[in-house]
């Protein structure tokens, strides 16, 4: 168990690119990232998703949370709120929260919204929520992280975030860069002092 999970799901790209960010953080902090994404989700019940996505990174799948040292989440903003494919793979692991699977690993939170104030916050804290059901172990983005001070788009003490613009056209800026990098840095070095790798 000497890996960190990091699930995300992204329409756009820009979260997906912030996954990466988040497990090059852990991977400078000595341990592997396991990236995994989630399938889009449909009111159409018979409509399934192979079970490879076609490019990205591998579906997510309940064994990924028994084998992770730590988890870190991440997904769009809708109406303020994680997006459907990720609640509805966290609400999949009801065995896992039975069991205690995830029980004292950390866990971190990253997001991204087309607007400043399009509910970065408030989404960062709905991932949180299930999480502390699972009795996982909350970690943030410190300000004794600089670039938390300076950042003039996302960022938060709550968890990385990315202001991708109503088009979407933004880049996401140097200091996201750095604070999503930071978050996955964070989580992985709470899992090593708390025995992973060891």
């Amino acid at each position: 168990m000497s890996e960190i999970l990091v699930v995300y799901y992204s329409r756009t790209g820009k979260v997906a690119q912030l996954a990466r960010l988040v497990a090059r953080g852990v991977e400078e902090a000595g341990l592997a990232a396991r990236l995994r994404s989630v399938p889009p989700v449909a009111p159409v019940t018979e409509l399934a998703q192979s079970p490879e996505p076609d490019d990205g990174a591998p579906y997510a799948t309940r064994e990924d949370l028994r084998e992770c040292a730590g988890l870190v989440l991440g997904s769009p903003t809708r109406f303020g709120n994680m997006a459907a494919p990720l609640k509805y793979f966290i609400d999949s692991s009801a065995s896992e929260w039975a069991s205690g699977t995830l029980v004292g690993k950390p866990a971190g939170v990253f997001t991204s919204t087309s607007t400043m104030h399009g509910g970065q916050e408030t989404t960062l804290l709905s991932m949180m929520l299930p999480l502390l059901h699972h009795g996982m172990l909350i970690v943030g983005v410190p300000y004794t992280e600089a670039a938390l001070n300076r950042t003039q788009g996302g960022g938060s003490p709550y968890g990385a975030s990315h202001v991708a613009g109503v088009d979407g056209d933004n880049a996401i800026h140097e200091d996201e860069r750095v604070l999503a990098r930071a978050l996955g840095r964070r989580v992985a070095t709470v899992a090593m002092k708390l025995g992973a790798g060891a």
